[in-house]
């Protein structure tokens, strides 16, 4: 019979390998199903649980040790299902709804803190992002060069080539071309939380890199989630004046995009502080056997923004 795992008494409450219990009364075991599948599973920790709820639960190894947690915390291993198809939003900037970065020379690069001309630079806590891209078609093996596009709000709530004052600026956006493990990453900044969403970071995969003078020929468009603990954090400095107010006002099973589950599949693991920066990671499952669903960038309109002024709108 298997061994029932055990808590871990953490400062912030009793955790099971580095995540926090739903329920810090109950037993591991009857944390819930959106608990089992963001937990940081191993293969051993997989069999250990095995009948009791996370039988599907498909393991793909992901992530090195993150060098800047002294944890030596992994990331999270693959849950079943596809990536869920998410909107673009109103700011995709890769040429749907307006502007086209994705036509820039300079948009394929790893560090998207600076416009790609590095006339500006934006501002805020540091952030590695990581999506390791695997194949369901191909036993989720390792999407080796598929680009990434990916692109998210400012500390202040704004986007790049779409808020005012920002129209001729590109930072917070950039392509990557996944590695032999299906792996691209970008270093950034921790992005803000504007009214009425849950903060996020948005992407898209596409083919190869010729497939980029196009959206539609993207094959999965979705969203990652920031946890909650880590933006608490970060919302507390002074660059993200207003994002702690909008957090408090929105949940994952309110929002907009990630409430059919509370973001299961999409919510980022992380490590790391406010002082020394962060890293997320997720893995991405796509099946080319199915069509992409979403990409089109809805109008915009709408409040949102830190201030609540006419920021960018949920999406």
């Amino acid at each position: 019979m298997s061994r029932v795992p055990e808590p871990t008494q953490t400062p912030e409450g009793p955790a099971y390998e580095g995540r926090l219990l739903d329920h810090p009364h109950e037993e591991v075991v009857d944390q819930g199903a959106p608990f089992d599948i963001r937990t940081l599973l191993t293969r051993r920790g997989v069999l250990g649980l095995a009948g009791i709820g996370v039988g599907a639960v498909v393991l793909a190894a992901c992530a090195p040790t993150d060098p800047t947690s002294g944890a030596g915390a992994t990331a999270s291993t693959a849950a079943g299902g596809e990536i869920p198809d998410e909107t673009a939003g109103p700011y995709p900037g890769d040429g749907s709804n307006g502007p086209d970065v994705l036509e820039d020379s300079g948009i394929i690069r790893s560090d998207i803190t600076t416009s790609i001309d590095g006339s500006a630079t934006a501002d805020g806590v540091p952030l590695i992002f990581e999506f390791q891209v695997l194949d369901m078609a191909n036993e989720d093996a390792p999407f080796e060069g598929v680009a990434v596009y990916a692109w998210h709000c400012s500390a202040q709530g704004e986007y790049s080539m779409y808020s005012a004052g920002l129209e001729d600026v590109t930072y917070l956006r950039g392509v990557q071309v996944a590695d032999a493990q299906g792996k691209v990453s970008f270093t950034s900044v921790f992005p803000g939380c504007y009214s009425g969403r849950w903060p996020h970071i948005h992407f898209e995969v596409y083919p190869d890199v010729d497939s980029l003078s196009d959206s539609a020929n993207a094959i999965a468009t979705s969203q990652m989630a920031m946890p909650e603990p880590a933006s608490a954090e970060v919302y507390a400095g002074s660059a993200y004046a207003g994002s702690a107010q909008n957090l408090a006002q929105v949940t994952l099973a309110s929002d907009s995009v990630f409430g059919d589950d509370s973001g299961a599949t999409q919510l980022a693991t992380i490590t790391g502080d406010a002082s020394s920066g962060y890293k997320a990671t997720l893995v991405v499952r796509v099946d080319t056997s199915t069509a992409s669903g979403a990409g089109s960038a809805p109008g915009s309109g709408g409040q949102g923004g830190p201030a609540g002024s006419s920021r960018p709108p949920a999406g």
